[in-house]
């Protein structure tokens, strides 16, 4: 029997081969660019989360998600 991943709502393997493409084949000068246009949009903080909290905080996103 074959073990099928189980993607999140809204995901499937096509999706996911497109992003690691996107993200594997993206130069360095790309990627600064990504984040710099994705930090203009001001509706969205970034920052820095222990290891140990990331779970936590994919958590509470997913609920706010939900309720929203």
């Amino acid at each position: 029997m074959s073990k099928r991943s189980k993607f999140p709502d809204g995901w499937n393997e096509e999706r996911v081969k497109r992003v690691l493409e996107h993200y594997g084949t993206q130069t360095e000068d790309q990627a600064v660019a990504e984040d710099e246009a994705a930090a203009e949009h001001g509706d969205q903080t970034f920052m820095e989360v222990p290891n140990d909290l990331v779970p936590q905080v994919r958590d509470l996103i997913a609920k706010r998600r939900k309720v929203s």
